[in-house]
Protein backbone atom coordinates (compact mmCIF):
# COMPACT_ATOMS: atom_id res chain seq x y z
CA UNK A 1 0.00 0.00 0.00
CA UNK A 2 0.95 3.40 -0.60
CA UNK A 3 -0.59 5.00 2.37
CA UNK A 4 -0.36 8.96 2.95
CA UNK A 5 0.90 9.75 -0.31
CA UNK A 6 -0.09 10.70 -3.64
CA UNK A 7 0.16 7.47 -6.24
CA UNK A 8 3.29 7.40 -8.51
CA UNK A 9 2.88 7.86 -12.67
CA UNK A 10 4.70 5.88 -14.62
CA UNK A 11 4.97 5.45 -18.58
CA UNK A 12 5.82 2.49 -20.30
CA UNK A 13 8.88 2.46 -22.52
CA UNK A 14 8.54 3.07 -26.16
CA UNK A 15 4.77 4.05 -25.64
CA UNK A 16 4.20 8.02 -26.74
CA UNK A 17 1.29 7.86 -23.66
CA UNK A 18 -2.52 8.45 -24.65
CA UNK A 19 -4.17 8.99 -21.23
CA UNK A 20 -1.47 10.08 -18.67
CA UNK A 21 0.41 12.89 -18.07
CA UNK A 22 4.01 13.03 -16.42
CA UNK A 23 3.54 17.13 -14.78
CA UNK A 24 2.73 17.35 -11.79
CA UNK A 25 -0.64 18.74 -10.69
CA UNK A 26 -3.88 19.77 -12.41
CA UNK A 27 -4.18 20.11 -16.14
CA UNK A 28 -5.75 23.95 -17.04
CA UNK A 29 -8.03 24.38 -20.22
CA UNK A 30 -5.21 26.05 -21.78
CA UNK A 31 -2.90 22.82 -21.31
CA UNK A 32 -5.54 20.49 -22.51
CA UNK A 33 -5.52 22.89 -25.54
CA UNK A 34 -2.75 23.03 -26.34
CA UNK A 35 -2.14 19.34 -26.51
CA UNK A 36 -5.05 19.60 -29.12
CA UNK A 37 -8.02 18.65 -26.95
CA UNK A 38 -11.66 19.52 -27.65
CA UNK A 39 -11.25 19.63 -31.51
CA UNK A 40 -14.48 20.58 -32.97
CA UNK A 41 -16.90 17.73 -33.74
CA UNK A 42 -18.75 17.96 -37.13
CA UNK A 43 -20.06 14.65 -37.60
CA UNK A 44 -20.95 12.45 -35.06
CA UNK A 45 -22.09 9.49 -36.88
CA UNK A 46 -18.34 9.16 -38.18
CA UNK A 47 -16.79 9.64 -34.91
CA UNK A 48 -19.24 6.64 -33.95
CA UNK A 49 -18.21 4.52 -37.11
CA UNK A 50 -14.58 5.21 -35.64
CA UNK A 51 -15.25 4.03 -32.02
CA UNK A 52 -16.58 0.76 -34.00
CA UNK A 53 -13.92 0.05 -36.20
CA UNK A 54 -11.39 0.85 -33.04
CA UNK A 55 -12.26 -2.13 -30.72
CA UNK A 56 -12.38 -0.07 -27.90
CA UNK A 57 -13.81 -1.67 -24.72
CA UNK A 58 -15.09 -0.22 -21.76
CA UNK A 59 -13.03 0.10 -19.08
CA UNK A 60 -14.82 -0.42 -16.02
CA UNK A 61 -14.72 -3.98 -16.00
CA UNK A 62 -16.51 -5.85 -18.00
CA UNK A 63 -14.71 -4.74 -21.05
CA UNK A 64 -18.12 -4.60 -23.15
CA UNK A 65 -18.19 -2.56 -26.85
CA UNK A 66 -18.72 1.21 -25.94
CA UNK A 67 -19.73 1.55 -29.68
CA UNK A 68 -22.39 -0.92 -29.12
CA UNK A 69 -23.53 1.02 -25.98
CA UNK A 70 -23.31 4.37 -27.90
CA UNK A 71 -25.33 2.98 -30.83
CA UNK A 72 -28.18 1.43 -28.68
CA UNK A 73 -28.67 4.73 -26.24
CA UNK A 74 -28.63 6.78 -30.40
CA UNK A 75 -31.56 4.52 -31.64
CA UNK A 76 -33.77 5.37 -28.65
CA UNK A 77 -32.95 9.29 -29.48
CA UNK A 78 -33.65 8.80 -33.30
CA UNK A 79 -37.05 7.68 -31.93
CA UNK A 80 -37.74 10.69 -30.39
CA UNK A 81 -36.49 9.98 -26.80
CA UNK A 82 -34.09 12.46 -24.90
CA UNK A 83 -31.28 10.45 -23.92
CA UNK A 84 -28.14 10.75 -20.74
CA UNK A 85 -24.84 10.36 -20.68
CA UNK A 86 -23.25 9.15 -17.41
CA UNK A 87 -19.60 9.63 -16.56
CA UNK A 88 -18.72 6.99 -13.99
CA UNK A 89 -16.08 7.61 -11.81
CA UNK A 90 -17.23 5.68 -8.73
CA UNK A 91 -14.15 3.85 -8.46
CA UNK A 92 -15.06 1.28 -5.54
CA UNK A 93 -12.17 -1.00 -6.24
CA UNK A 94 -9.41 -0.60 -3.33
CA UNK A 95 -7.11 -1.82 -5.22
CA UNK A 96 -8.00 0.65 -8.09
CA UNK A 97 -6.76 4.37 -8.67
CA UNK A 98 -6.91 4.81 -12.39
CA UNK A 99 -10.38 7.11 -12.67
CA UNK A 100 -9.47 9.10 -9.51
CA UNK A 101 -6.32 10.05 -11.03
CA UNK A 102 -7.92 10.69 -14.29
CA UNK A 103 -10.55 12.99 -12.69
CA UNK A 104 -8.06 14.58 -10.25
CA UNK A 105 -5.37 15.42 -12.67
CA UNK A 106 -6.73 15.42 -16.53
CA UNK A 107 -10.62 16.70 -15.87
CA UNK A 108 -10.71 18.17 -19.24
CA UNK A 109 -9.36 14.85 -20.46
CA UNK A 110 -12.51 13.55 -19.28
CA UNK A 111 -14.80 15.94 -20.10
CA UNK A 112 -13.85 15.96 -23.25
CA UNK A 113 -14.75 12.13 -23.89
CA UNK A 114 -17.95 13.52 -22.29
CA UNK A 115 -18.55 15.75 -24.83
CA UNK A 116 -17.68 13.45 -27.55
CA UNK A 117 -20.29 10.75 -26.12
CA UNK A 118 -23.20 13.15 -25.74
CA UNK A 119 -23.21 14.59 -29.23
CA UNK A 120 -22.98 10.70 -30.68
CA UNK A 121 -26.04 10.07 -28.65
CA UNK A 122 -27.67 13.46 -28.91
CA UNK A 123 -27.48 13.62 -24.94
CA UNK A 124 -27.85 17.22 -23.77
CA UNK A 125 -27.54 15.99 -20.30
CA UNK A 126 -24.68 14.77 -18.60
CA UNK A 127 -23.56 13.54 -14.92
CA UNK A 128 -19.86 13.18 -13.88
CA UNK A 129 -20.60 10.52 -11.09
CA UNK A 130 -17.88 10.35 -8.23
CA UNK A 131 -17.33 9.74 -4.40
CA UNK A 132 -13.95 11.00 -4.38
CA UNK A 133 -14.37 14.94 -3.76
CA UNK A 134 -11.05 16.04 -5.07
CA UNK A 135 -12.18 14.75 -7.94
CA UNK A 136 -15.50 16.75 -8.10
CA UNK A 137 -13.80 19.28 -7.55
CA UNK A 138 -11.56 19.02 -9.67
CA UNK A 139 -14.53 18.39 -12.28
CA UNK A 140 -16.24 21.76 -11.58
CA UNK A 141 -13.23 23.52 -11.81
CA UNK A 142 -12.55 22.46 -15.33
CA UNK A 143 -16.12 23.15 -15.97
CA UNK A 144 -15.68 26.75 -14.85
CA UNK A 145 -13.02 27.52 -17.14
CA UNK A 146 -14.81 26.04 -19.98
CA UNK A 147 -17.88 28.13 -19.27
CA UNK A 148 -18.06 31.11 -22.13
CA UNK A 149 -15.58 28.57 -24.46
CA UNK A 150 -17.37 27.45 -27.43
CA UNK A 151 -15.58 24.33 -28.37
CA UNK A 152 -16.34 22.71 -25.13
CA UNK A 153 -19.58 20.99 -23.98
CA UNK A 154 -21.46 23.84 -26.14
CA UNK A 155 -24.59 23.34 -25.49
CA UNK A 156 -24.40 20.58 -22.97
CA UNK A 157 -25.24 20.55 -19.28
CA UNK A 158 -22.57 18.82 -17.28
CA UNK A 159 -23.72 18.26 -13.38
CA UNK A 160 -21.59 16.65 -10.73
CA UNK A 161 -22.82 14.14 -8.47
CA UNK A 162 -21.08 13.44 -5.49
CA UNK A 163 -22.08 10.19 -3.22
CA UNK A 164 -20.24 8.40 -0.58
CA UNK A 165 -17.77 5.51 -1.39
CA UNK A 166 -18.42 1.75 -1.59
CA UNK A 167 -18.02 -1.23 -3.73
CA UNK A 168 -21.55 -1.28 -4.66
CA UNK A 169 -21.90 2.35 -5.74
CA UNK A 170 -20.04 2.16 -8.64
CA UNK A 171 -22.66 -0.68 -10.67
CA UNK A 172 -24.32 1.31 -13.17
CA UNK A 173 -28.02 0.60 -11.71
CA UNK A 174 -26.58 2.26 -8.55
CA UNK A 175 -25.10 5.05 -10.31
CA UNK A 176 -28.73 5.64 -11.72
CA UNK A 177 -30.57 5.38 -9.06
CA UNK A 178 -28.33 7.77 -6.87
CA UNK A 179 -28.65 10.51 -9.65
CA UNK A 180 -31.96 9.84 -9.92
CA UNK A 181 -32.37 10.46 -5.83
CA UNK A 182 -32.24 7.23 -4.56
CA UNK A 183 -29.59 5.43 -2.59
CA UNK A 184 -25.59 3.96 -4.67
CA UNK A 185 -27.48 0.33 -4.34
CA UNK A 186 -27.88 -1.56 -7.49
CA UNK A 187 -31.33 -2.70 -8.91
CA UNK A 188 -33.03 -5.61 -10.27
CA UNK A 189 -32.27 -5.57 -14.54
CA UNK A 190 -34.28 -5.72 -16.66
CA UNK A 191 -34.71 -2.84 -17.49
CA UNK A 192 -30.77 -2.19 -17.61
CA UNK A 193 -30.00 2.29 -18.36
CA UNK A 194 -29.81 2.05 -21.79
CA UNK A 195 -33.79 1.20 -21.69
CA UNK A 196 -34.70 2.80 -18.32
CA UNK A 197 -31.97 5.26 -16.55
CA UNK A 198 -31.54 8.76 -15.43
CA UNK A 199 -35.43 10.36 -15.04
CA UNK A 200 -36.73 7.03 -16.70
CA UNK A 201 -34.68 7.65 -20.13
CA UNK A 202 -32.30 5.78 -22.32
CA UNK A 203 -29.15 6.62 -20.43
CA UNK A 204 -25.33 5.64 -21.28
CA UNK A 205 -23.56 4.67 -18.32
CA UNK A 206 -19.57 4.74 -19.16
CA UNK A 207 -16.69 4.53 -17.09
CA UNK A 208 -14.50 7.49 -17.18
CA UNK A 209 -11.36 5.65 -18.59
CA UNK A 210 -13.49 4.60 -21.19
CA UNK A 211 -14.80 7.79 -22.32
CA UNK A 212 -11.12 9.66 -21.61
CA UNK A 213 -10.02 7.22 -24.79
CA UNK A 214 -12.26 9.43 -27.28
CA UNK A 215 -10.21 12.52 -27.66
CA UNK A 216 -7.70 10.46 -28.71
CA UNK A 217 -9.88 8.28 -31.43
CA UNK A 218 -11.64 12.13 -32.58
CA UNK A 219 -7.82 13.39 -32.93
CA UNK A 220 -5.92 10.60 -34.92
CA UNK A 221 -8.77 7.71 -35.90
CA UNK A 222 -9.13 3.83 -35.61
CA UNK A 223 -5.76 2.94 -37.53
CA UNK A 224 -3.66 4.42 -34.81
CA UNK A 225 -5.86 3.56 -31.88
CA UNK A 226 -5.33 0.34 -32.73
CA UNK A 227 -1.32 0.83 -33.24
CA UNK A 228 -1.31 -0.56 -29.88
CA UNK A 229 -2.84 -3.50 -28.29
CA UNK A 230 -3.35 -6.82 -29.73
CA UNK A 231 -6.55 -7.66 -32.43
CA UNK A 232 -8.94 -8.32 -29.96
CA UNK A 233 -8.10 -5.76 -27.26
CA UNK A 234 -6.97 -2.92 -28.92
CA UNK A 235 -5.80 0.19 -27.47
CA UNK A 236 -3.88 0.94 -24.35
CA UNK A 237 -5.37 0.65 -20.56
CA UNK A 238 -4.34 1.75 -17.31
CA UNK A 239 -3.08 -0.71 -14.76
CA UNK A 240 -2.40 0.10 -10.91
CA UNK A 241 -0.30 -2.50 -9.23
CA UNK A 242 -0.01 -2.71 -5.54
CA UNK A 243 1.60 -5.41 -3.45
CA UNK A 244 5.22 -6.74 -2.85
CA UNK A 245 6.32 -4.02 -0.53
CA UNK A 246 6.42 -1.55 -3.65
CA UNK A 247 4.86 2.11 -3.62
CA UNK A 248 1.03 1.66 -5.79
CA UNK A 249 2.13 2.86 -9.23
CA UNK A 250 -0.19 3.57 -11.95
CA UNK A 251 1.20 2.50 -15.54
CA UNK A 252 -0.08 3.24 -18.91
CA UNK A 253 0.48 0.10 -20.77
CA UNK A 254 -0.35 -1.42 -24.25
CA UNK A 255 -2.95 -4.36 -24.36
CA UNK A 256 -0.90 -7.88 -25.06
CA UNK A 257 2.07 -6.46 -22.55
CA UNK A 258 3.67 -9.49 -20.61
CA UNK A 259 2.68 -9.25 -17.12
CA UNK A 260 6.40 -10.44 -16.10
CA UNK A 261 7.77 -7.25 -18.09
CA UNK A 262 5.24 -5.12 -16.48
CA UNK A 263 6.15 -6.89 -12.75
CA UNK A 264 9.73 -5.86 -13.71
CA UNK A 265 9.07 -2.76 -14.60
CA UNK A 266 7.66 -2.36 -11.09
CA UNK A 267 10.99 -3.76 -9.51
CA UNK A 268 9.56 -7.31 -8.37
CA UNK A 269 11.01 -9.94 -9.78
CA UNK A 270 9.22 -13.36 -11.12
CA UNK A 271 11.09 -15.30 -8.21
CA UNK A 272 9.30 -13.44 -6.00
CA UNK A 273 5.75 -13.66 -7.25
CA UNK A 274 3.73 -16.42 -5.01
CA UNK A 275 0.46 -14.95 -7.45
CA UNK A 276 -1.53 -12.06 -7.77
CA UNK A 277 -5.00 -11.24 -6.73
CA UNK A 278 -6.08 -9.84 -10.82
CA UNK A 279 -8.59 -7.48 -11.87
CA UNK A 280 -9.25 -5.43 -8.29
CA UNK A 281 -11.02 -8.50 -6.19
CA UNK A 282 -13.69 -9.61 -9.07
CA UNK A 283 -11.53 -11.76 -10.94
CA UNK A 284 -10.13 -13.82 -8.24
CA UNK A 285 -6.45 -15.48 -7.89
CA UNK A 286 -4.27 -16.56 -9.92
CA UNK A 287 -1.05 -18.53 -9.15
CA UNK A 288 2.84 -18.26 -10.86
CA UNK A 289 1.26 -19.75 -14.25
CA UNK A 290 0.23 -15.56 -14.69
CA UNK A 291 3.68 -14.92 -15.22
CA UNK A 292 3.36 -16.43 -18.48
CA UNK A 293 0.54 -14.54 -19.29
CA UNK A 294 -0.08 -11.33 -21.58
CA UNK A 295 -2.22 -9.26 -20.37
CA UNK A 296 -5.49 -8.77 -22.35
CA UNK A 297 -8.55 -10.23 -22.17
CA UNK A 298 -7.63 -13.36 -24.51
CA UNK A 299 -5.26 -14.15 -22.00
CA UNK A 300 -7.24 -13.49 -19.06
CA UNK A 301 -10.05 -15.84 -20.27
CA UNK A 302 -7.61 -18.48 -21.33
CA UNK A 303 -6.27 -18.64 -17.49
CA UNK A 304 -10.14 -18.31 -16.41
CA UNK A 305 -9.74 -14.76 -15.17
CA UNK A 306 -10.29 -11.40 -16.21
CA UNK A 307 -8.78 -7.83 -16.27
CA UNK A 308 -11.54 -6.18 -14.44
CA UNK A 309 -10.72 -2.53 -13.99
CA UNK A 310 -6.94 -3.35 -14.05
CA UNK A 311 -5.63 -3.38 -11.10
CA UNK A 312 -3.29 -6.13 -10.19
CA UNK A 313 -1.79 -7.18 -6.69
CA UNK A 314 1.07 -8.98 -6.45
CA UNK A 315 1.08 -11.46 -3.79
CA UNK A 316 4.63 -12.41 -2.92
CA UNK A 317 4.82 -13.12 1.21
CA UNK A 318 1.79 -13.23 1.91
CA UNK A 319 -0.25 -16.67 1.90
CA UNK A 320 -3.08 -16.65 -0.51
CA UNK A 321 -5.50 -18.48 1.93
CA UNK A 322 -5.06 -15.56 3.85
CA UNK A 323 -5.44 -13.19 0.84
CA UNK A 324 -8.71 -14.76 0.13
CA UNK A 325 -10.05 -14.64 3.52
CA UNK A 326 -9.47 -10.59 3.58
CA UNK A 327 -11.05 -9.84 0.27
CA UNK A 328 -14.20 -12.09 1.32
CA UNK A 329 -14.52 -10.33 4.82
CA UNK A 330 -14.35 -7.50 2.53
CA UNK A 331 -17.53 -8.96 0.36
CA UNK A 332 -19.60 -9.46 3.47
CA UNK A 333 -19.17 -5.95 5.01
CA UNK A 334 -19.20 -4.47 1.44
CA UNK A 335 -22.27 -6.40 -0.17
CA UNK A 336 -25.70 -4.02 -0.46
CA UNK A 337 -28.32 -5.80 2.10
CA UNK A 338 -30.41 -5.61 -0.06
CA UNK A 339 -30.34 -9.36 -1.59
CA UNK A 340 -30.52 -12.23 0.46
CA UNK A 341 -28.49 -15.01 -1.46
CA UNK A 342 -25.99 -12.08 -1.28
CA UNK A 343 -26.06 -10.86 2.07
CA UNK A 344 -25.96 -14.74 3.07
CA UNK A 345 -23.84 -16.13 0.17
CA UNK A 346 -21.17 -13.67 1.05
CA UNK A 347 -20.94 -14.19 4.60
CA UNK A 348 -21.46 -18.19 4.48
CA UNK A 349 -18.07 -17.95 1.62
CA UNK A 350 -16.20 -15.65 4.66
CA UNK A 351 -17.02 -17.91 7.15
CA UNK A 352 -15.43 -20.89 5.39
CA UNK A 353 -12.69 -19.01 4.31
CA UNK A 354 -11.70 -17.30 7.19
CA UNK A 355 -11.97 -20.78 9.28
CA UNK A 356 -9.64 -22.40 6.79
CA UNK A 357 -6.90 -19.47 7.41
CA UNK A 358 -7.40 -19.79 11.31
CA UNK A 359 -6.78 -23.88 10.72
CA UNK A 360 -10.22 -24.52 12.10
CA UNK A 361 -12.59 -25.65 8.81
CA UNK A 362 -13.25 -29.38 7.84
CA UNK A 363 -13.31 -30.90 4.40
CA UNK A 364 -16.89 -30.91 4.71
CA UNK A 365 -16.55 -26.58 4.99
CA UNK A 366 -14.18 -27.17 1.99
CA UNK A 367 -16.83 -28.89 -0.42
CA UNK A 368 -19.81 -26.69 0.45
CA UNK A 369 -17.29 -23.99 -0.65
CA UNK A 370 -16.84 -25.51 -3.60
CA UNK A 371 -20.93 -26.06 -4.62
CA UNK A 372 -21.51 -22.06 -3.51
CA UNK A 373 -18.92 -20.93 -5.77
CA UNK A 374 -20.90 -22.42 -8.52
CA UNK A 375 -24.39 -22.18 -7.46
CA UNK A 376 -24.39 -19.07 -6.08
CA UNK A 377 -23.69 -17.00 -9.07
CA UNK A 378 -25.75 -14.95 -11.12
CA UNK A 379 -27.74 -14.66 -8.09
CA UNK A 380 -27.68 -10.58 -6.66
CA UNK A 381 -29.12 -7.70 -8.66
CA UNK A 382 -25.05 -7.04 -9.27
CA UNK A 383 -21.92 -8.71 -9.35
CA UNK A 384 -20.64 -8.57 -5.77
CA UNK A 385 -21.68 -12.00 -5.15
CA UNK A 386 -19.94 -13.05 -8.54
CA UNK A 387 -16.76 -11.69 -7.27
CA UNK A 388 -16.59 -13.66 -4.20
CA UNK A 389 -17.80 -16.81 -6.37
CA UNK A 390 -14.71 -16.09 -8.05
CA UNK A 391 -12.71 -15.53 -4.88
CA UNK A 392 -13.44 -19.22 -3.05
CA UNK A 393 -13.44 -21.03 -6.41
CA UNK A 394 -9.71 -19.64 -7.59
CA UNK A 395 -8.40 -20.04 -4.42
CA UNK A 396 -9.47 -23.80 -4.30
CA UNK A 397 -8.39 -24.27 -8.17
CA UNK A 398 -5.15 -22.22 -8.33
CA UNK A 399 -3.73 -22.80 -4.66
CA UNK A 400 -4.73 -26.62 -3.59
CA UNK A 401 -1.39 -27.28 -1.56
CA UNK A 402 -1.81 -23.69 -0.07
CA UNK A 403 -5.96 -25.07 1.04
CA UNK A 404 -4.57 -28.27 1.63
CA UNK A 405 -1.66 -27.09 4.34
CA UNK A 406 -4.22 -24.88 6.13
CA UNK A 407 -6.78 -27.82 6.31
CA UNK A 408 -4.05 -29.84 8.18
CA UNK A 409 -2.87 -26.27 10.19
CA UNK A 410 0.64 -26.46 8.71
CA UNK A 411 0.43 -23.10 6.71
CA UNK A 412 4.03 -21.80 7.74
CA UNK A 413 3.14 -18.88 6.10
CA UNK A 414 0.63 -18.04 8.74
CA UNK A 415 2.55 -18.99 11.79
CA UNK A 416 3.64 -15.82 13.10
CA UNK A 417 -0.07 -14.55 12.50
CA UNK A 418 -1.40 -14.23 8.65
CA UNK A 419 -2.44 -11.31 6.76
CA UNK A 420 -4.90 -9.90 7.16
CA UNK A 421 -6.47 -6.33 5.55
CA UNK A 422 -10.01 -5.01 5.89
CA UNK A 423 -8.91 -3.61 2.52
CA UNK A 424 -6.78 -5.59 0.92
CA UNK A 425 -4.43 -3.71 -0.90
CA UNK A 426 -5.61 -0.64 -0.54
CA UNK A 427 -4.45 2.57 -2.79
CA UNK A 428 -4.38 5.13 0.16
CA UNK A 429 -4.07 8.65 -1.16
CA UNK A 430 -4.55 11.96 0.35
CA UNK A 431 -6.98 14.65 -0.21
CA UNK A 432 -4.93 17.88 -1.46
CA UNK A 433 -7.54 19.52 1.20
CA UNK A 434 -6.53 16.92 4.04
Amino acid sequence: MNEGAEIAVATWPGLVPRLLRTASGLEDLADYRESGGYQPLTDPDALLAEVDLSGLLGRGGAAFPIGVKLRTVLDAGRRGQDTVLVANGEEGEPASIKDRWLLRHRPHLVLDGVRLAARIIGAEHAHVYVSDRQAASAIETALRELSGFPAGPGSLTVSVRVVDPGYVAGEETAAVRAINGGPAKPTDKPPRPFEVGVGGLPTQVSNVETLAHLPYLHQHGAKAYRAAGTPGSAGTFLATVTGAGRPATLYEIPYGTAIADLLRQHGVGADQVRGVLMGGYFAGLLNREVLDATLDHEAMRHLGSGLGCGAISVITDECPVAVAASVMSYFDRENAGQCGSCFNGTAAMAAVTEALRDGVATGDDLSRLERWSVVLRGRGACATLDAAANIAASLLVKFPQEVARHLAGSCTDCGTGPFTAARPYEVEVVSAHE
